[in-house]
């Protein structure tokens, strides 16, 4: 089962675009492989897509983070708020159909309220000089706990109802 079998592409464009507009977040839904299904590309800042720009950093970084998210959502059957090894918050709600895990939405590109950039990471994985990390690393926005829980909370009751029709 697809993620479209339970919803038409529209509505979980709408979902992406309530997240993103929500927090500033980038958000997506991605199918059980971590591929997001829908195509659009909302970044909440200038360094993210400068990380996803460079092979290492979209591989290392980014996919890397919503693999061992989504797994940890998958198998707790509820919401995971962490930081990708950047640094940023990444939120992931699972989406299941029935007992059936199909994918999973969320968003990522904020910093926690007391965090920081680990730009000697995003350096050594990716080759982009620290001093041009540290500028674009100034748009970067900030989230509080409180915001971030909120927020997945929000994500896990519309998961819940895009998916209700198919919940036993």
């Amino acid at each position: 089962m697809k993620l479209t079998d339970l919803q038409p592409l529209e509505k979980w464009i709408e979902l992406e675009d309530a997240i993103h507009h929500r927090s500033g977040m980038r958000a997506s839904v991605y199918d059980i492989d971590g591929v997001g299904i829908t195509g659009q590309s909302q970044h909440a800042n200038d360094l993210c897509p400068a990380i996803r720009a460079t092979g290492k950093g979209q591989t290392y970084i980014c996919a890397v983070a919503h693999q061992n998210m989504a797994a940890m959502s998958q198998n707790g059957r509820s919401p995971v708020i962490e930081e990708c090894d950047a640094g940023m918050v990444k939120i992931v709600v699972p989406i299941f159909a029935g007992d059936t895990f199909i994918g999973a939405a969320g968003g990522c590109g904020v910093l926690m309220e007391d965090g920081e950039i680990d730009a000697f990471m995003i350096n050594k994985t990716t080759g982009l000089p620290e001093d041009e990390i540290a500028e674009l690393a100034k748009s970067v926005g900030a989230i509080t706990r409180q915001k971030a829980e909120e927020l997945a909370a929000f994500i896990a009751g519309e998961v819940d109802r895009l998916t209700a029709s198919y919940q036993r």
